[in-house]
C-alpha cells in the first residue's frame, strides 16, 4: 500500500466505488463512506437510485425488480471489484456482500479479505 494512512485507503476505495458506480450502474453515488474494519471493508453508498428507478420504486414490484436487477449486475461485475479491492489494498476478496434500500436510494456493500487490512497500520491510522 506503499506508506498509505487508513484514511487515504478508504478515501481511495470510496472513490473507486464512485467510478465504478457510474461507468456499471449508470449513476454514481451522492456521497459514499468507506470504512475499514479488521478483514472487511464496509462501504455505504448514499443516492444511487436513477429517477426512473426512484419512480419504480414506488410500487412493491418495482422495488423487488430493482433489487433483483441491481443484485445481479453487482454479482456479473464481481471480477472488476475484486481487481478494485486488490488495486488499492493488495489483499484479495473472499466474499462480497450487498444490498440496497429502494426506500432511502442508499446502497450497502461488505467485502470481506483474505487477511486482516486495519492490523497493517498501526494506532495512529498511519503504516
Amino acid at each position: 500500500m506503499g506508506g498509505k494512512s487508513k484514511g487515504r485507503i478508504e478515501a481511495e476505495i470510496g472513490e473507486a466505488l464512485i467510478k465504478f458506480e457510474k461507468e456499471h450502474m449508470g449513476r454514481g453515488p451522492r456521497e459514499t463512506q468507506t470504512y475499514i474494519i479488521r478483514d472487511m471493508i464496509i462501504a455505504r453508498m448514499k443516492g444511487v437510485l436513477t429517477p426512473a428507478e426512484e419512480r419504480l420504486a414506488k410500487s412493491e414490484e418495482g422495488a423487488a425488480l430493482i433489487k433483483k436487477i441491481r443484485d445481479q449486475l453487482i454479482t456479473g461485475s464481481r471480477s472488476l471489484l475484486e481487481e478494485l479491492v486488490f488495486t488499492v489494498t493488495g489483499r484479495r476478496l473472499v466474499s462480497l456482500h450487498s444490498d440496497i434500500s429502494t426506500k432511502t436510494g442508499e446502497r450497502v456493500v461488505v467485502f470481506i479479505l483474505d487477511g486482516d487490512l486495519e492490523a497493517s497500520f498501526d494506532n495512529s491510522g498511519k503504516t
